[in-house]
């Protein structure tokens, strides 16, 4: 396929003329870097510049985010990270130095990865109907893990809690490597996490996975029912994927960087990669990813509100 040509802009030379940067506002090594870097690579080849991965992470992407809406709207500079986590953010957070909104341009979706119900091997609960049983049998007494108060994943328990009218206590941890080893112990009795992580304990048969809380079931589990299927509809979270750019930046600069983004998507070793990683590919348009991200600030800020959780 041939590289795509830089785009004239009136008065102005050919964009891309400079090395583009993709900040990420996680960790190196997790979904949305190893997503970053991906597509990173590839978009390089056919925009003929080189493209430079920061990692800048820190109050649940706040950094990261900030950097981006501070930075000059002219195309060399772009946002990698979750979609939802933004609505998770907001209404989390009393008080941000930005509103994803209307400070930024969203250039696209990427991909989704799947959030599973995952329990120890030695649970009695083999579905998420037993599971519920136990919660309410023992009111208060059962225990879900999260990555992190206030953060996706607590919300998604929060989220499940309500479904299920079921009281269970949050136990958060600093990230998944912490929750792996107390899941499989039995330590705690649940976990609602990103699905990757749990890949190699699920085939060893040390952990069991009971759903998925995407809106389809995943390639990597696909005997296991979504949340739906078993009767808890409103429960749906994922971990997504999303590139923005800072607010005011010139809408063809988005759309050749969305058309790209399809082209590099499409490619088979970007789709083996990412789905070997527990990744879902699901491409969309500015437009899509724009009410995607108003539906996730609408959704979060109602388990929010219903839990009784506190904004910080």
């Amino acid at each position: 396929m041939a590289m795509a040509a830089p785009l004239q802009m009136a008065h102005a030379q050919a964009y891309p003329s400079k090395p583009i940067r993709f900040v990420v506002p996680l960790p190196a090594g997790g979904g949305v870097d190893l997503v970053a870097r991906t597509i990173g690579e590839k978009l390089s080849s056919r925009l003929g510049q080189s493209i430079v991965i920061e990692n800048r992470p820190g109050a649940g992407t706040a950094i990261g985010t900030e950097i981006v809406v501070k930075s000059p709207a002219d195309g060399y500079t772009w946002l990698v990270s979750p979609v939802g986590g933004h609505g998770v953010l907001h209404a989390m957070k009393a008080k941000l130095p930005f509103d994803v909104r209307k400070d930024l341009s969203p250039a696209g979706r990427i991909a989704y990865g799947t959030i599973a119900l995952i329990v120890p091997a030695s649970s009695k609960a083999k579905t998420v109907q037993d599971l519920v049983a136990m919660a309410k049998a023992s009111p208060g007494k059962m225990t879900y893990a999260s990555s992190g108060t206030g953060a996706l994943i607590h919300l998604t328990g929060e989220m499940f809690k309500l479904a299920a009218q079921v009281d269970m206590a949050h136990v958060p941890y600093k990230g998944t490597i912490q929750i792996i080893p107390d899941v499989i112990d039995g330590r705690v009795d649940m976990a609602l996490d990103s699905l990757p992580a749990y890949l190699p304990h699920l085939k060893a048969g040390r952990v069991r996975a009971l759903a998925v809380a995407s809106r389809q079931r995943s390639q990597l589990l696909p005997d296991q029912p979504t949340m739906a299927e078993v009767g808890l509809p409103s429960v749906v979270s994922f971990t997504d994927y999303g590139m923005f750019a800072p607010a005011g930046t010139p809408p063809d600069y988005i759309n050749l960087m969305n058309r790209e983004m399809l082209v590099v998507l499409a490619m088979d070793d970007v789709k083996a990669k990412l789905a070997a990683a527990g990744i879902d590919i699901a491409a969309s348009n500015p437009e899509q990813m724009r009410a995607e991200l108003l539906d996730e600030y609408k959704k979060w800020a109602a388990v929010v509100k219903a839990a009784g959780l506190k904004p910080e």
